[in-house]
């Protein structure tokens, strides 16, 4: 699976990166076909609480889906737009079935 990760507004840390790379790791084993995911980091301004948002494109056999959090910190982001992916492959899933 091809992963591209992106940064706007902001230069992404190389902690961050590999931080991005780990998690989304776990998409591509929860999703066999899956050809290629798309990480977007946003840095949303101007600067209050809740302006780190995170974009999850995945295009796989069963479709494209698409997941988009905001929060305080982009791993907390992360996080929770991975929580609804999962949840739109589950679902795909069980309509296939």
């Amino acid at each position: 699976m091809e992963t591209r990760i992106q940064s706007v507004h902001f230069d992404a840390s190389t902690q961050l990166l590999e931080y991005v790379e780990k998690k989304v790791a776990k998409i591509e084993k929860l999703c066999e076909g899956a050809t290629s995911l798309e990480v977007t980091m946003k840095l949303i301004k101007p600067e209050t609480a809740m302006n780190k948002e995170v974009a999850l494109r995945l295009s796989s056999g069963l479709g494209d889906m698409f997941a988009s959090k905001t929060s305080d910190t982009f791993e907390d982001a992360l996080l929770v737009a991975i929580d609804a992916l999962k949840a739109q492959i589950e679902k795909k899933r069980e309509k296939m079935k």
